[in-house]
């Protein structure tokens, strides 16, 4: 079991779904996962992202990603709630959870940009919030 700030993590069974991560928090939850710049790299940092399933790519702030050796090969053009358009820089990053990972895009977060973790990471670890439990569940995988 791992702990973070004010979130606690631990894999459920019987009466929960098997393998969930219970997530409990007072407001939002919050989950430190591994980043790297791909999964054979030895660099690594752990970061304790905000989940939001309303956010399609994962925010790490630059210093962090460039550290890593992750570089950014385009730029993105993001709405924000207010009706602004912000252009970020994008790369790609492998991010793990207890063991599990996943490549997926990644923004290269600005001073005062807070790390989120999207549902893009999410869904390539094979995981999704279930919102109203707050805990990650695997996904069910289709293959059509």
């Amino acid at each position: 079991m791992s702990q973070t700030n004010s979130t606690s993590m631990q894999r459920t069974a019987g009466n929960g779904s098997p393998g969930a991560i219970k997530l409990s928090a007072m407001g939002l939850t919050n989950q430190k996962l591994v980043v790297k710049e791909s999964r054979r790299a030895r660099r690594k940092a752990t970061v304790n992202f905000l989940i939001d399933s309303g956010a399609v790519y994962s925010l790490v702030p630059s210093p962090t990603l460039k550290k890593l050796g992750v570089r950014p090969h385009r730029q993105v053009d993001f709405s924000l709630t207010d009706e602004r358009t912000i252009r970020r820089r994008v790369g790609d990053a492998y991010f793990e959870l207890q063991g599990e990972g996943g490549a997926s895009p990644v923004i290269f977060g600005e001073e005062g940009n807070k790390p989120v973790l999207g549902a893009t990471t999410l869904e390539s670890i094979g995981l999704i919030l279930d919102p109203f439990k707050r805990r990650l569940i695997p996904m069910r995988m289709l293959l059509v």
